[in-house]
């Protein structure tokens, strides 16, 4: 069974405590969303004040996949680019898919469903994100068509002594 993608879904309770609850679950289960187990939502709900925060303003839009229950299963952060001269991309942040769907092709739809709704917002040519070395990301995002761009080595300290690469990856949306 596929998720159900919505982009700019009504933020209510509901949408927020789904989203809160899928970071903190990818969190814990060693997922790269900006954290290191263990995490509580109370840690993480700033960053997701911050995100809703950004889509109020304009500057993000939320694409969330739900699963057959309606749960909030997948989500991702398309931010629009602030800078003038690089409105013509712009950032996909917080990429996650629910451990418990993992290996279903999940992570797949939700890239694509990304670049769908990236390739309909006017003037978009390219979706850029940044993903942590050391977990095969880079592999996945390539298999998915995006191409490796620049790479900062150990900019990411996950733990003293566990320094990681910092990967910026590409996904031309061939608009012109």
């Amino acid at each position: 069974m596929s998720l159900v993608f919505e982009l700019d879904p009504p933020v209510d309770r509901a949408l927020r405590d789904g989203v809160l609850a899928l970071w903190t679950d990818v969190s814990n289960a060693d997922g790269a969303v900006g954290f290191v187990p263990p995490v509580t939502a109370e840690e993480i709900r700033p960053d997701l004040v911050r995100h809703l925060t950004a889509m109020a303003e304009g500057r993000c839009r939320l694409l969330v996949g739900y699963d057959e229950e309606g749960a909030v299963a997948a989500t991702a952060f398309l931010t629009l680019n602030p800078h003038r001269l690089m409105r013509h991309w712009l950032w996909l942040y917080t990429v996650m898919v629910h451990p418990r769907h993992q290996g279903k092709g999940y992570g797949r739809e939700l890239l694509a469903a990304a670049a769908e709704a990236a390739g309909g917002i006017e003037g978009i040519e390219a979706i850029r994100l940044t993903c942590r070395g050391g977990a095969g990301l880079e592999r996945f995002y390539a298999s998915c068509g995006y191409k490796e761009v620049g790479r900062v080595p150990d900019a990411i300290r996950v733990a003293p002594g566990d320094d990681r690469d910092d990967i910026t990856m590409l996904l031309p949306l061939n608009r012109h």
